[in-house]
């Protein structure tokens, strides 16, 4: 852990020194856009939270797929790592009866809603393997 700060500590001291802080506010703004709470951010929410048990993740279909690379199609990626972003909604399209029944979520800015109003859920509530 300690060869890790130290290692951090020196990469960041060098971009520093030679770019100033504007590295660290695009790295910043990048996690805040990332993961904060604007209307794509749920997909992080509703690809590693359990809201239905026992499925683990969740695919969308919306319309927010064309601005996020069909990242959506989550099932499906975890079943076919090696397939691009591009191809997943053929994958869904030629294999019907391994999707059309598993639970979706509907709204990736409904499902941060739930996240934060729904009293069971909490950062607890994913899988976790051994």
């Amino acid at each position: 852990m300690l060869l890790n700060w130290i290692t951090q500590f020196s990469f960041d001291y060098f971009i520093f020194i030679n770019y100033g802080m504007t590295p660290f506010w695009y790295w910043g703004l990048s996690a805040v856009f990332a993961g904060s709470i604007h209307p794509v951010a749920g997909h992080f929410i509703s690809e590693h939270y359990v809201f239905h048990e026992p499925q683990e993740t969740y695919s969308y279909y919306g319309p927010l797929n064309a601005i996020a690379f069909n990242v959506g199609y989550h099932n499906e990626h975890h079943d076919f790592l090696n397939v691009p972003g591009s191809k997943l909604a053929q994958v869904k399209a030629i294999a019907p009866e391994f999707y059309d029944n598993l639970k979706v979520t509907e709204s990736w800015p409904m499902t941060t809603w739930n996240f934060i109003m729904d009293p069971k859920m909490n950062g607890n509530r994913r899988i976790r393997r051994e």
